[in-house]
């Protein structure tokens, strides 16, 4: 087994900002992973929130064995990003190797066109309002939020996508006081749900108050182990690979997570359809898909996967799985 690594940049198409800060480029590691001549591929995006960098990453991959199974591999490296794409990367060797596609080596059902969010930056209201009425034909608006000015800023989207569904993220951004304040404000408006209100790991707040708004775990939520800190807190979790370490555990989560009475969001780091293609399986049938990671960028990979009125479509045989 031949392993190589690679560090690659996608220029944004604009600047994307949330509560943290803003950035105009997607920095991902490539993972290719050759057998009897058989390349499989994937992606990941290292997240500074989680303590990552790219050449931290590099690192851990190839610090690997030479050999090992998908299954060892779950206990090489930890969740994040390193393990997920050397896991998506083992996931389409494999289906390459056996002529047979990804969803049916892992016992899914034929994966079809999702619904996906599309995010609008975070920024004032005004420019805001021309992002939703530039975006105002997609379905699905995911809002980033962060605190002080957001219910203009929602009210703002609001008139320039009457007609679209709204989830916001706050990316951790708000205080306890923060939700019970802009809540019922942002219900009224429409939003379904918001993501991370409070910080991880300070979200304890959230047992002791009536969630009017539904709140979805994401940076309190990595794999299986995080679930049973959630009971009480959230009502939905967002599945993302680069945090659960993969597909292999992704779907894992999913299924114990539905188990639990959490419906399921299925997001992504900004990547290029080769780090969304594996979470189009995970997507299959959830309440929220946000694999827009391909339209933020200037340009995407060759053969990368097809957005249209009906959603994002599943990968071909030439991108991954």
């Amino acid at each position: 087994m031949i392993l190589r690594v690679f560090r690659e940049v996608f220029p944004l198409a604009q600047p994307f900002t949330i509560s943290r800060g803003s950035r105009t480029e997607a920095v991902v590691v490539r993972v290719e992973i050759e057998s009897d001549g058989v390349i499989g591929q994937g992606e990941c995006v290292p997240y500074p929130r989680y303590g990552e960098t790219v050449a931290g990453v590099m690192d851990q991959i190839t610090g690997l064995p030479t050999s090992f199974t998908r299954q060892e591999l779950q206990d090489l490296l930890a969740p994040g990003a390193a393990r997920n794409a050397v896991d998506c990367a083992m996931w389409d060797l494999e289906a390459k190797l056996k002529g047979r596609p990804v969803w049916q080596l892992a016992g899914l059902s034929e994966p079809s066109s999702e619904v996906t969010a599309y995010t609008l930056s975070l920024d004032t209201p005004e420019n805001m309002e021309a992002a939703a009425r530039k975006n105002s034909h997609r379905p699905l608006l995911k809002t980033k939020l962060g605190g002080t000015g957001d219910v203009a800023r929602i009210e703002a989207v609001r008139r320039g996508a009457p007609g679209a569904r709204i989830i916001v993220d706050a990316n951790e951004g708000w205080s306890i006081e923060t939700y019970g304040e802009l809540a019922p404000v942002l219900v009224r408006l429409g939003v379904e749900m918001v993501e991370q209100p409070l910080p991880a790991g300070e979200d304890e707040a959230l047992t002791d108050i009536e969630r009017v708004l539904p709140v979805c775990a994401d940076e309190s939520c990595h794999d299986r182990s995080s679930l049973a800190k959630l009971v009480g807190k959230y009502d939905m979790i967002n599945i993302k690979l680069d945090k659960t370490g993969g597909l292999t555990e992704a779907l894992a989560l999913k299924e114990e997570a539905e188990r639990a009475g959490y419906h399921i969001m299925v997001g992504c780091m900004v990547g290029s359809s080769l780090a969304m293609a594996p979470a189009v399986l995970v997507a299959q049938g959830c309440a929220v898909t946000d694999l827009d990671g391909p339209l933020l960028l200037a340009h995407d990979r060759p053969d990368g996967l097809k957005y249209d009125q009906v959603g994002v479509h599943p990968a071909t045989k030439s991108l991954w799985g």
